[in-house]
């Protein structure tokens, strides 16, 4: 990943480590499965700018799935608000000029799309294969199994499926994006692949 992308990852307004976005470019640029690859969850693009990275290389496309209203955790009182992120006129979050511009000044326009919905709704009429899905979107625990539901059935044979925010401990964070990694684990479709952070990347086996 050269200094440019790193820069515009590591500049854009989010809550991924570097390690753990290097970690994910790493994954999006060993993908052996046909097929673009889709995020669930963009905030402002820090995410989208690593797998874009990955995806601009490997000629393929970047799906990036947000309403852009932010998260139950992203909303005023709660601790991952942002009062930068709020459109004064409106009183509520919007997120999507902040993605634009990050993918933008990344140079990534041609190889990121914006899907501005709903996930649940966007998975439910979702028919290409993937070759990677990373779930990054509500940890609430309704929004997070949804996601879980909705998009883990279109991982390609071969692909990879990543989950940020899996914490072991329930003392370091909350147990929904951990509660999907098992999900994926117990149903025997997943087996892991690697662990960075919170941060982990399941292979689709079956």
């Amino acid at each position: 990943m050269d200094d440019r992308l790193r820069r515009a990852a590591e500049g854009a307004l989010g809550f991924m480590p570097a390690a753990e976005g290097l970690a994910l470019y790493e994954a999006a640029a060993s993908l052996e499965a046909d097929g673009p690859l889709l995020e669930v969850g963009s905030y402002c693009g820090k995410s989208a700018v690593y797998l874009g990275a990955a995806a601009q290389r490997a000629g393929r496309l970047l799906f990036c799935v947000d309403h852009h209203r932010g998260s139950e955790e992203n909303q005023p009182g709660w601790e991952h608000h942002d009062p930068r992120v709020v459109d004064a006129d409106l009183g509520v979050i919007d997120t999507l000029p902040f993605f634009r511009r990050t993918v933008g000044d990344a140079g990534l326009e041609g190889t990121v799309v914006a899907v501005v919905g709903d996930s649940p709704t966007v998975a439910a009429v979702w028919a290409t294969p993937l070759a990677m899905v990373f779930i990054d979107g509500g940890h609430g625990a309704e929004p997070a199994h949804l996601d879980y539901e909705g998009w883990s059935r279109h991982v390609a044979p071969g692909g990879l499926l990543a989950i940020h925010d899996v914490f072991e401990d329930p003392v370091a964070g909350g147990r929904p994006p951990y509660e999907i990694w098992c999900r994926a684990l117990s149903a025997g479709c997943y087996e892991e692949q690697s662990a960075v952070g919170s941060l982990r990347v399941l292979r689709r086996v079956a």
